[in-house]
């Protein structure tokens, strides 16, 4: 396997810029994730990585070689793709087998390589079947096996998993988590969905229209997002926002939104200096919003009125819409909370868990 690195990568679609300045370091065996809506520039930039799309300007590398003008057969690469991609007359085995043989690979090596991705795919006794007569799961899973026997520097895939019903996703992301600790293998992953980004990735890129906003950690990415698009992509329900003028009382700093106050801490206190006069957007998780009473009680200063507009009983617990001024907060309650429609209620916010955005950048500020 190898290291994949971006360097000031950008690419133009006549006069509309798809990716702007990308610049990224995929370390050797790491699963990388490009997590972000449709059009915001993912698969552009894999299929750039891919040399299936031509670079307006900057450099990949794949290992130490610079692959920037190097044809994609050349670049020693697998790509899967979302759509499989196999051929309808070819068994499974002739299926994973096809590339090598195109190589001039030699026989008793291709068998090789072929049955030891059908073992690790759990596809042995299948080899003998054509597509027609495969589940989605097993075709993904024969898509896969013919990247495998490729033994590539890095697998490249495009939303492999958006074909399949949800619980077969389910168990084809957890396979695949298992088959890259297997392997040991670089993977790039293209998805617009979240769980798969937040469960798979070593480190998540979020980006939109073309820009990366962050590089980290799944933990990072929910629990320290880099602005606010960062803070309400990633997340469902997404975080709740809520805007408001700040004033420093002392050693205080109180938050006010629609003639509520609330007192902050830090570290978002820490941020507010700048901010003076300017306003503040403050965060919260649905979860750090509280409507039990205990918690009520005991944090008096970070709490707020609110009308119950909307209760969804999602089995072991609930979501509940509240209105707050113009601003609907979503709280997530445990499922033996009762309230009804049309209460008035204290909500309290986890003043250690609040994030704070400047309103003008969107930046995160804590």
């Amino acid at each position: 396997m190898a290291s994949v690195r971006l360097e000031h990568v950008y690419k133009k679609f006549g006069n509309v810029e798809a990716v702007s300045d990308v610049n990224l370091d995929v370390s050797d065996q790491e699963f990388l994730i490009l997590l972000g809506p449709s059009g915001c520039g993912k698969t552009t930039t894999l299929r750039m990585v891919a040399g299936l799309e031509e670079l307006t300007e900057g450099s990949i590398y794949i290992g130490e070689r610079e692959v920037s003008q190097v044809a994609p057969k050349d670049r020693d690469i697998a790509m899967v793709f979302q759509n499989y991609a196999l051929y309808p007359h070819m068994t499974v085995y002739e299926n994973m087998a096809f590339g090598l043989k195109l190589r001039k690979v030699p026989r008793a090596e291709i068998e090789r390589r072929v049955k030891e991705a059908a073992e690790i795919l759990g596809l042995g006794s299948l080899l003998t079947r054509k597509p027609k007569e495969l589940s989605g799961g097993q075709r993904q899973r024969v898509a896969l096996g013919r990247a495998i026997v490729r033994e590539p520097k890095a697998f490249l895939m495009d939303e492999p998993l958006s074909n399949l019903d949800a619980k077969l996703r389910t168990q084809t992301r957890v396979e695949l988590k298992r088959l890259h600790q297997r392997l040991g293998a670089t993977i790039l992953y293209v998805t617009h969905d979240q769980t798969e980004a937040m469960t798979m990735g070593d480190r998540i890129v979020v980006m939109s229209q073309g820009i990366v906003q962050q590089v980290d950690t799944p933990e990072n990415i929910y629990n320290r997002p880099a602005n606010q698009y960062v803070a309400t992509f990633v997340g469902t329900p997404a975080m709740n926002l809520m805007k408001g003028e700040i004033e420093q009382s002392g050693s205080e700093v109180k938050f006010t939104t629609y003639a509520q106050t609330i007192t902050l801490t830090d570290p978002v206190r820490a941020g507010t200096k700048s901010l003076s006069g300017r306003g503040l957007t403050i965060g919260a998780r649905p979860e750090d919003v509280h409507l039990e009473p205990e918690f009520v009680e005991r944090h008096p200063d970070q709490v707020l009125k609110a009308t119950v507009r909307v209760i969804e009983p999602m089995g072991h617990e609930n979501m509940v819409y509240l209105a707050i001024g113009d601003d609907t907060v979503i709280a997530r309650t445990s499922n033996d909370w009762h309230g009804q429609l049309g209460d008035t209620v204290s909500c309290a916010l986890d003043g250690n868990r609040i994030h704070g955005f400047d309103p003008e950048s969107g930046n995160s500020i804590g």
